[in-house]
Order: structure tokens, then C-alpha cells, then sequence
């Protein structure tokens, strides 16, 4: 039999643990920098289009602010700005005739309770939006209370504000005690 001796004077040392452990910290860095690379690839072509498509909008506004100065331009011509303010006049002409008198009179024939009556209606156009001022005659505040509810409950008036109201003393010719200006909104149907 024979022995293996080793007579050095110093033993005979393996790095292959080290190897090992280097080759595998070796890969999980390619592998680590190949991410890192991919993402910052990915992200400079996000970017990229982020960019592109900001340009874009950029030249889009310019475009767009280039045709808002000649619309001033052409507006701004005197010819053009007094048909601008013809236009606006005709326009309020035919808002303020489009009111549909005999549907309100027919909505405030619904609603009207007994011992009240419609003594003037005033109609303004305000906002987009039909404003009644209506001065109404009532026998008694119950009557006229009624009339202010109902007017309330309505769907085609809204808004309702009492403005002004008065008594009449005893004794003044006609049926109407208690005299009342309200202003209402009225929606056209």
C-alpha cells in the first residue's frame, strides 16, 4: 500500500469555493446590469415618445393661437364689429319674443288658487333665463300663502321671492285685501 505524503511546507490549497462564489456573484451582476440596462432603455423610449407627442401639442397650440389671432384680427375689422353688435341686438329680439305667453298663463291658470288674481306681469330676460315679476291681489294672506306654495311646488316656476307686500285698509273698493309683488323664474317647457 502505498500513502500519499505531502511534505511541503504548506498544504496544497483549493479556490474553487472562491471560483464558485465569484462566478455566481459574476452572473447575478450581468444579469443585474442587463435589467438595469433594459429599463433604462425602456424608459428613454417612453420618453421619447412622451416627447414626440408634446411636440405635437406644441406645434397643435401654435397652430391653434396662430388662427385665434386672425379670428381677432378679423373681428376687430369695424365692418365686422358693428355686425357683431347687430347680431347680439337681434339676437336678444328674438330670445325676448320666444316667450311662449299663453303656456305661462296657462301654467299660472294650473296653480292659481281661489281669492287670488294676477293683477300685471313683467317678463325680463336675464342670463339665459326668463325672470317674472308678478304683482298679484288676494282676498286674505291664506290665499296668498296658498298661491306662494303652489307657485314653489311648480315645475315651471322657480325661485320665488316676495319683494313687496301691503295691506289695503277697510273699506277701499274691490275684493283684493292683501296686494303682493313677487319675482319668480320662469322655465319655458
Amino acid at each position: 500500500m502505498k500513502a500519499r505524503l505531502n511534505l511541503s511546507t504548506k498544504p496544497l490549497q483549493t479556490h474553487r469555493s472562491f471560483l464558485a462564489a465569484s462566478g455566481v456573484i459574476g452572473a447575478v451582476a450581468a444579469l443585474f446590469f442587463l435589467g438595469i440596462g433594459w429599463r433604462v432603455y425602456s424608459v428613454r423610449r417612453a420618453d421619447a415618445a412622451l416627447r414626440q407627442k408634446v411636440e405635437e401639442i406644441r406645434l397643435e397650440m401654435v397652430s391653434l393661437e396662430h388662427q385665434r389671432r386672425d379670428l381677432e384680427q378679423f373681428f376687430d375689422r369695424p365692418e365686422n364689429a358693428k355686425l357683431h353688435d347687430r347680431s347680439a341686438f337681434l339676437n336678444t329680439l328674438i330670445d325676448e319674443q320666444s316667450l311662449n305667453w299663453t303656456q305661462m298663463f296657462m301654467d299660472l291658470e294650473k296653480i292659481l288658487p281661489a281669492g287670488v288674481r294676477v293683477v300685471s306681469i313683467q317678463p325680463k330676460l336675464e342670463k339665459g333665463h326668463v325672470e317674472v315679476k308678478l304683482t298679484i291681489g288676494a282676498t286674505n294672506d291664506e290665499a296668498k300663502l296658498k298661491f306662494i306654495h303652489a307657485l314653489e311646488q311648480s315645475g315651471s316656476f322657480s325661485h320665488v321671492q316676495l319683494v313687496n307686500e301691503k295691506e289695503t285698509l277697510p273699506g277701499t273698493p274691490g275684493p283684493d285685501r292683501v296686494d303682493a309683488e313677487l319675482t319668480v323664474v320662469y322655465t319655458r317647457a
